[in-house]
């Protein structure tokens, strides 16, 4: 008798033998299939259900090949663990699905800790997992996540799918804006969340294999070649644990809401006028008065906290006016005379022109063209960032001070030069304006290249997104798909042939049919090849995942653009 795995595959002689040979529509469709399933046996709160459905998930080829897909395509992929291993060929990750099968007798290996720079001149602490233990965490994270959406505050915007800090941004708007909106707004700060969070807590919560999920969090860390153990927190770099920290700080919301209507009833609590808004580990509570805030909400919220081992930081947590103002996720809000603005931070504002000012001391002697391909990608980051507010005036300041740090570049580039010889080498005229720009001879003839000026951003109002949306639920399907589309279009206005790649597609693979998720690379593919004499017009080209451009390629499978747009995945003919 062959053994069968959650998809209803022969172990033995139904799975693919070949990386490039995985069906990754069909893996997709399985894997999601079962996450709706969980997803409605959590709102049915049939939890015997949900732990049935997880383990036959976390057995299923479809779900190991998926966590090892994510591993291998994600940023950190050329990142190693204790073991300086990494999975960079197809043989290698196709031999990690296997692996991920030997559950019953896994053990975790220690995290390597590294330490990356934070903006007050302090140090976060990583933790990196082996490449197995990556895969093991993402195969489980399958299986959590949609239990942590459905259970999830509907406020709570940090590390969840297809929400931002824009998200928060907009509640905190709602809540505030009015004229008889909240006044007062308890801005809190939990002192090293991710470091302090209790195991026994988790252990007892979190809906996954126990097991498992205490060998991951008492793996302890090697640094400088000593190893030390873990007693507490989820740290920071591993994939579960930003889902960890979310399920920890679930019900901040929710308790809170319900410990007011228990105390002062239904009526007057909604007079309160409380609300919380939270991004991972980052809060803010509105409420009616000073008093209520000091007094009532800050201790409860102590108390919660408590149980999961955090604490609130004294120095950091303080109860502020709207009038007076206050920094959250890079913006302040503040009421100028009854009327809510949301502009940059000015710690954010310093932070930024930091690291333009470090792009430019540190090209000193590159061509002027590489320097512009520098700052460019960093300028329009932060301006799409700070798009949907009120930000005209800082990106005009913003430009003025670049300016001036090229003129300073120039400057020490030709001592010997007058300024308006370095503004007549380095600027051109360009539609009625003076413009930082390089023109490069190429193949095709003279390219010109120009720094873009963060004022030319249009300020576009950000669409929030609502607080019960599902992404595991099927009534939301619709409402995701064209949330998605219209932001990803939004984020993609600088890059028009792409959009219209995108549009084309409605925004899905042309080679497996699934979306184009944002957030990753998606790869530019050439119908006829380049090197064939195909064009770099849009009907020669589509857009794939990376792994299923890859895959295309591997397995000699073309991609045809019939004039309808629609696409269909046909063998190439060999002659």
């Amino acid at each position: 008798m062959r053994k069968l795995t959650g998809d209803g595959e022969s172990a033995s002689s139904r799975e693919p033998q070949d990386w490039h040979a995985i069906d990754w529509h069909r893996v997709e469709q399985f894997v999601r299939t079962t996450q709706q399933r969980i997803a409605k046996a959590t709102l049915d709160k049939d939890w015997r259900r949900v732990k049935a459905l997880q383990r036959s998930l976390n057995h299923s080829f479809s779900a190991r090949a998926l966590a090892v897909r994510r591993v291998t395509e994600n940023q950190g992929k050329r990142t190693a663990g204790v073991d300086r291993q990494l999975w960079d060929s197809p043989a290698l990750k196709r031999a990690a699905i296997d692996r991920l099968k030997q559950q019953r007798g896994y053990r975790p290996k220690p995290l390597r800790r590294v330490y990356i720079p934070k903006s007050n001149g302090k140090e976060r602490p990583l933790g990196i997992p082996t490449m197995l233990d990556r895969a093991m965490q993402a195969l489980h994270l399958l299986g959590l996540e949609p239990v942590a959406e459905t259970t999830s505050d509907p406020n709570s915007y940090g590390f969840r799918r297809n929400r931002s800090t824009a998200d928060a941004m907009g509640q905190i708007f709602v809540c505030t804006s009015q004229k008889a909106s909240a006044p007062w707004v308890l801005e809190a700060d939990i002192r090293g969340c991710f470091d302090h969070i209790n195991h026994e807590w988790l252990v007892r919560h979190v809906p996954m294999n126990k097991t498992i999920l205490r060998k991951w969090l008492k793996a302890g860390v090697v640094h400088q070649g000593r190893l030390s153990p873990t007693e507490e927190g989820t740290p920071q770099g591993g994939i579960i644990s930003p889902t960890l920290a979310n399920m920890c700080l679930n019900g901040l919301e929710s308790n809170l809401t319900a410990h007011l209507v228990a105390q002062h009833g239904k009526t007057k609590a909604a007079k309160l006028k409380v609300n919380v808004i939270r991004y991972a580990d980052d809060f803010v509570i509105t409420g009616n008065s000073q008093e209520l805030l000091e007094t009532e909400i800050r201790p409860w919220t102590e108390a919660f906290l408590a149980q999961r081992g955090l604490q609130l930081s004294p120095e950091k947590t303080k109860v502020v006016h709207v009038d007076e103002g206050f920094d959250f996720l890079g913006w302040n809000f503040r009421k100028y005379k009854g009327k809510l603005l949301i502009k940059p931070s000015k710690k954010n504002v310093k932070a930024f022109y930091r690291k333009v000012s470090e792009i430019v001391k540190t090209h000193l002697s590159v061509k002027q063209e590489i320097l512009i391909a520098k700052l460019n990608p960093v300028l329009r980051g932060w301006a799409q960032y700070h798009q949907p507010v009120v930000a005209k005036e800082t990106f005009s300041r913003m430009d003025s001070l670049i300016y001036w740090r090229l003129v300073r570049w120039t400057r020490r580039r030709h001592p010997n030069k007058s300024r308006p010889w370095c503004k007549s080498r380095y600027w051109q005229r360009i539609k009625d304006r003076d413009e930082f720009a390089a023109t490069v001879k190429t193949a095709d003839g003279p390219l010109t290249t120009r720094l873009l000026k963060l004022v030319d951003t249009e300020i576009v109002r950000h669409e929030k997104i609502k607080g019960d949306y599902n992404p595991f639920d099927p009534a939301w399907e619709v409402y995701g798909e064209t949330l998605r589309t219209k932001r990803m279009l939004k984020n993609m206005a600088y890059q028009y042939e792409t959009s219209m790649l995108y549009i084309s597609q409605n925004g899905r693979c042309a080679l497996c049919a699934e979306p184009l998720e944002e957030g990753e690379r998606w790869h530019d593919h050439h119908i006829v090849y380049k090197v064939a004499g195909g064009s770099d017009s849009l009907s020669n080209r589509v857009l794939l995942h990376p792994v299923c451009h890859r895959r295309l390629h591997a397995l000699s499978l073309q991609v045809a653009k019939p004039a309808s747009q629609r696409l269909r995945v046909q063998q190439k003919k060999t002659l």
